[in-house]
């Protein structure tokens, strides 16, 4: 009899990556994990088509008769947020989550609501369409716990379409916020869900834990900033809290501790950066099955480098205090560390 031989996560990783380096393997890959993604929306009761359509055509309904055609407002109101002398840092000009261009296209900026989810309804084994709110639920709970102050001044670094920063509204529902993306597709959509709150318009995916519409007309809004979080422009000690949200596990090591150098630039003496992303250390990783990595992995080109990063050690050295870790979900952590 042969006996089984256990992979090492090291050695499980060193063979997926074999298998994505070889690209209609990796194609294969990266459409699995697509289908898998949309067939969990539509179980949950997130119709990914529909909503989708609805929003490329900026229509009110998620009809199967709304047009599939991108609206040509979404590009004149690109041209108004976009920075045009902003130089994509290299790192950003590839492929991620099974996009070929990346987060710099309408298709990855319009899915963004129904994918975060469809990949949130997994989180806890009973979540389902709660899965979302209940992640970023636990983040607010340890901000909660760890921020004694009410931060007035706040940026959503790698904001995205806004999730992240409309459920930071509501926790500090008077602070000015600031979300900052490199994607001038997903500040578009944030800036057209902005105006559409301001005016208490309701529409079919709200961001989880965000104001109401109603709310959000009194209280004020996001300023969205086309740049990299690593080089913002923005002034010196401005900020009483800088946020990540799922950011990290994008970024390669370098990207990464440039980002931690401009947050401890931005802080003002008694401020907080707050990272929220994937746990390196829980054993839901560790103990993966080599198929489910694979699609995971497909998707995610720096996640062995995030992996890899000592996140607390690298916060040290950009001139934090000694962080705070809180597993805040089964697979999710929370790092929270003051500036010196």
């Amino acid at each position: 009899m042969t006996a089984a031989v256990k992979s090492s996560p090291r050695i499980t990783s060193q063979l997926v990556n074999g298998i994505l380096a070889i690209k209609p393997l990796a194609d294969l890959a990266k459409n699995r994990a697509r289908n898998m993604m949309i067939k969990r929306a539509e179980s949950i009761g997130v119709y990914w088509h529909d909503q989708v359509q609805a929003l490329r055509s900026r229509s009110d309904s998620a009809s199967s008769q709304v047009s599939s055609q991108v609206s040509p407002q979404w590009e004149q109101e690109l041209a108004q947020v976009q920075s045009a002398n902003l130089t994509y840092p290299d790192y950003y000009l590839r492929m991620f989550h099974a996009y070929e261009d990346g987060n710099l296209s309408w298709d990855a900026a319009m899915e963004v609501e129904v994918a975060a989810h469809a990949v949130h309804a997994r989180v806890w084994p009973d979540s389902g369409e709660q899965g979302d709110m209940r992640l970023r639920q636990s983040y607010q709970t340890v901000l909660q716990e760890q921020i004694n102050t009410a931060p007035q001044n706040i940026l959503d670094i790698g904001c995205s379409v806004g999730m992240s920063t409309f459920a930071l509204q509501a926790l500090y529902p008077q602070a000015q916020i600031t979300g900052v993306d490199l994607s001038p597709h997903f500040l578009t959509i944030a800036q057209y869900r902005t105006e559409q709150r301001e005016r208490g318009e309701d529409y079919a995916i709200q961001p989880s834990l965000a104001p109401s519409p109603d709310q959000a007309a009194q209280i004020p809004s996001p300023t969205w900033l086309h740049a990299a979080a690593e080089a913002t422009g923005l002034p010196d000690a401005s900020f009483d809290l800088v946020s990540a949200h799922l950011l990290f596990h994008e970024l390669p090591q370098s990207a990464a501790i440039d980002i931690l150098q401009e947050a401890r630039r931005l802080l003002r003496p008694g401020g907080h950066i707050a990272i929220m992303d994937m746990n390196p250390r829980s054993e839901i990783y560790a103990k993966m099955p080599p198929y489910i990595l694979t699609l995971l992995k497909s998707t995610e080109p720096y996640l062995d480098e995030y992996f890899a990063l000592n996140l607390e050690e690298a916060i040290e050295q950009a001139g934090f205090q000694s962080p705070i870790v809180a597993c805040n979900t089964p697979r999710h952590r929370t790092v929270i560390a003051r500036v010196r």
